[in-house]
């Protein structure tokens, strides 16, 4: 079913709307349905695909989204770069509410997730020393700046398990390991995006000070604070797509060249 679209933005809670008058088609995978339905319209110019990751519905908690079907639905389509926003939680003081976090690297805390589409016959060992695409990452990063966004140009995501929140205990011990963030999703969907040798970048937005802090918020506040600065992740996405170059100069297209025994 490929639809010769190359871009695709993977949208967490608070952008369930980002493309206008979109075509929805479903697309069937080995790994069951996807998490919803994928819209495919265009942004500057270029034809863009956008899945939702929880379901439009919100249906799907962090640990129970179908992350192969979704990555496995989105090559279908031909799709080379996945633009993956989120919410995350600040680990660290100087990180904001409202800041974005170009992320460069994850700490896995995750259990009994699939993540891999190479159960064998042939043994693969897909490189993550890099996770994020450094081409698109610059480019973010460069695009916020531009903006006058509130952007931090790298960071690391420890991935919790969910659909609970961390102890106090929890956090502290994160935060003392100097990691900028905290998040329910990020993982596995980078490191499938890199096994079929796709690029991923990480928007990742800080809705809250993690539990570590005095005052904490709750589960409702969180998804205000995200819609209150969901405008700015659109604005970014809006600016960002147009100036992704045609040609692929990073090494995430090349993931299976050396990794197969």
């Amino acid at each position: 079913m490929l639809k010769n679209v190359k871009i695709a933005v993977i949208g967490g809670t608070g952008l369930y709307a980002l493309l206008s008058n979109p075509e929805e088609i479903k697309v069937d995978t080995p790994y069951g349905p996807t998490s919803d339905r994928i819209a495919i319209g265009e942004i500057g110019k270029k034809k863009v695909a956008f899945l939702p990751r929880h379901g439009r519905y919100h249906q799907y908690p962090p640990h129970k989204v179908p992350y192969k079907a979704n990555i496995w639905a989105l090559k279908q389509l031909g799709v080379e770069r996945i633009i993956a926003p989120c919410a995350v939680g600040s680990l660290q003081p100087h990180v904001k509410i409202g800041d974005f976090v170009i992320c460069d690297q994850f700490i896995n805390r995750t259990t009994g997730r699939d993540d891999t589409f190479y159960d064998g016959p042939i043994t693969t060992h897909v490189a993550m020393a890099e996770p994020y695409c450094p081409e698109l990452r610059e480019l973010t990063v460069k695009v916020g700046e531009e903006l006058n966004l509130p952007i931090h140009e790298r960071g690391t995501a420890v991935v919790i398990q969910g659909p609970r929140f961390s102890t106090r205990a929890e956090s502290e011990w994160f935060k003392s390991f100097g990691w900028e963030v905290i998040n329910m999703t990020i993982y596995p969907e980078v490191v499938l995006a890199r096994e079929l040798e796709m690029c991923y970048v990480n928007i990742a937005m800080v809705t809250d000070y993690d539990v570590w802090h005095p005052k904490p918020l709750s589960a409702k506040e969180l998804v205000e604070t995200l819609n209150r600065n969901v405008e700015n992740v659109k604005k970014l996405i809006y600016n960002l797509i147009p100036k992704i170059p045609h040609e692929r100069r990073c090494p995430c297209k090349d993931a299976l060249k050396n990794a197969r025994i």
